[in-house]
């Protein structure tokens, strides 16, 4: 595909930042959204010093009006949206489930579910037309597994990995694909918010059969393929992206 359109959610730091430089080094035009006007117009800059053509746009996944807005200005400055990555997402609360509330729960799946679900939403609006596209919504393996301590984290990607399979059946017809990557353990800022301390953090990175801790490029690489004609014949699926944790 030549120099694709690409809106990126939650494309301000980890995974969503290095997504948003792979695809910058791969020629493609960028649309950036995230909560912070400052970090989101540095990120802007930086894009464009690679030779991208990028804007960024200030959104908040959860409300739908903005969903809409950012989808509308993409299509307004280039005409179409070949490629989306929907990365908006935060851990919420970790701890027990006897201590979580209603809040809590709101908190976390308002962002990593109906943040999800209107972003598929307003991409669907414009790929079902163009009669081509590809989503990809990011997960986590705990999408798949259970998590002590995380039950309500845990839940949410449940629940987008459910969403992704479901808009993938839905939309096939359209020439439309979307499929799910499910990160392991990533070196982000989420990932030491989880952990709290060095020790845990080391403790957990012991448990990944290939000796190391992901880093945000290796979930940008593999997103970049799913986004891709490379994966024309991927739908549905989630890719699994965790050193082999999981395997076993």
């Amino acid at each position: 595909m030549d120099r694709p359109v690409v809106v990126i959610t939650g494309a301000l730091t980890g995974i969503g930042r290095a997504t948003a430089l792979a695809f910058a080094h791969s020629g493609a035009h960028l649309v950036i959204s995230g909560r912070r006007e400052a970090e989101g117009k540095g990120l802007e800059a930086e894009l464009r010093e690679l030779g991208a053509d990028a804007v960024f746009v200030r959104a908040d996944v959860r409300h739908d009006d903005e969903v809409r807005g950012l989808i509308d200005q993409a299509v307004a400055r280039f005409g179409r949206i070949d490629v989306a990555v929907n990365n908006a997402g935060t851990e919420g609360q970790p701890g027990a489930v006897v201590n979580q509330s209603a809040e809590s729960y709101a908190a976390t799946f308002d962002t990593n579910v109906l943040g999800t679900l209107l972003s598929m939403k307003h991409e669907l609006r414009v790929m079902q037309a163009q009669k081509r596209g590809s989503i990809v919504n990011v997960s986590s393996t705990y999408g798949h597994e259970g998590a002590a301590y995380a039950s309500v984290y845990a839940g949410s990607k449940h629940a987008v990995e459910g969403m992704t399979k479901s808009a993938a059946l839905e939309v096939a017809a359209s020439g439309v694909r979307v499929n799910a990557v499910a990160p392991g353990p990533t070196d982000t800022g989420m990932l030491d918010r989880f952990t709290g301390a060095a020790e845990r953090k080391a403790a957990l990175v012991s448990t990944v059969p290939l000796g190391r801790i992901g880093q945000p490029d290796d979930i940008a690489r593999a997103i970049l393929f799913l986004a891709s004609d490379a994966a024309s014949f991927v739908t549905g699926q989630i890719v699994t992206v965790d050193g082999g944790k999981t395997a076993g």
